[in-house]
Parts: structure tokens; sequence; C-alpha cells
């Protein structure tokens, strides 16, 4: 693989991971209710994810969501599911706003976290057909395939990790601004109405 090549799919993999979705949302919500720190557990929970479906694109088995209907609309049926689940526990629940040294005493699963993270990345058919067209445009045929996609796969997953991270480090930054202003029960509603608004697009869209 060519330098040049690897540039190319470096920026577009940032594009892409720097768009705000439902990852981004949640790893927000998480920095700002565990802290910075912990929002990383979901950040490794997403980026698991990126792997599985990168993985699945290599071995060709997320081929069968891009051509079959059936496949796509239950993936789709239940990634929006659980983004409305998302949506509607944040807006019941809000959003805690804590400082620094509370954030320590807050109590937290890091299972939940890491399996939030981790869900929100396997429920997302686009994610996965993203990952299954964008790979083959940057593979050379004639050269050997495994360390090519071993190179894409690191730098899709590096590229996520380090948008997620800025988002969540932007996160505490507003929080510090704002939490004077802006209560943990309106941030809630916020984010809760981003989350069932990223469920109802996803539940309408379409394959193609």
């Amino acid at each position: 693989m060519h330098f040049e090549t690897w540039l190319a799919f470096c920026s577009i993999a940032f594009i892409a991971a720097a768009i705000p979705g439902p990852a981004i949302l949640l790893v927000s919500t998480h920095s700002l209710q565990f802290g910075t720190l912990r929002s990383l557990i979901t950040v490794a929970g997403n980026v698991t994810g990126l792997f599985t479906m990168s993985a699945c694109s290599i071995l060709g088995l997320s081929a069968l969501v891009m051509v079959s209907s059936t496949a796509f609309t239950v993936v789709k049926i239940i990634g929006a599911l659980y983004l409305l689940y998302m949506g509607i526990k944040i807006w019941r629940s809000g959003v805690q706003l804590n400082d620094i040294n509370d954030e320590k005493k807050v109590p937290f699963n890091t299972w939940r976290l890491y399996t939030q993270g981790l869900m929100i990345s396997l429920t997302n058919p686009k994610a996965i057909i993203f990952t299954s067209a964008l790979f083959p445009q940057f593979i050379v045929v004639s050269d050997p395939l495994l360390p090519q996609f071993l190179i894409l796969v690191v730098t899709l997953m590096t590229c996520s990790f380090l948008c997620l991270l800025s988002y969540s480090l932007l996160s505490q930054n507003l929080k510090a601004g704002t939490k004077k202003y802006v209560s943990g029960s309106i941030l809630g509603k916020v984010f809760g109405s981003a989350f069932i608004s990223a469920g109802g697009v996803l539940a309408i869209s379409t394959q193609r």
C-alpha cells in the first residue's frame, strides 16, 4: 500500500469518525456523567465493535447486509430500538453533572459502559456497509492482502478512538462552562431527544 493511499484513507476515516452520530452522543453523555477516563470504557466498546465489523468485512460476512434487504432490516430495527431505549432512559433519568472530585464517587458499571459502546457500533447497518464498501477501494489486489487489511483496520480504529476522545474532552470543557446555567435534567432531555431522533432516522433509513 502506497503512503498516498494510506493518507487518503486516513482523511476519509477521520471525517467519518468526526461526524456526530450515536457513538459520539453516547460517549459525550458518559463523559458528562462519569468523567473522561470512564468514558474511555465506552470508547473501547465502540472501537471493539468497529474491529468486529472490519473483521466481518474481511471475511465477507457483512456483504450479506449489503445485498439482503431482510438482513439489513433486522439489524436496522435492532439498532433503532436500542437507540430509542437509550433515549428514553436518558430523557427520564437526566444527565448527572458532577464535579471532577465527585465523579470518582459516582457508581458505575464497567461492563455496562463497555456493552453500550459495543452495541451502538454493532447495531448500525450504515457503519457495516461503510466498512464493507470502504476497504476494497484502498486494497491493491496484487499485494499481500492481510497486511493491507491490518493497516486499514488499525487506522480506522485509531481515527475513531481519537475523535471520540476529543468529543469526550470537549464535553468536559463545555460542562465546566455551562453547569451554572443548564441543569442535568435539561441536558437529559436534549441528549435523550437526540438519541430518539437518531433511532427514528435509522428506522426509516434505506439500504441504498
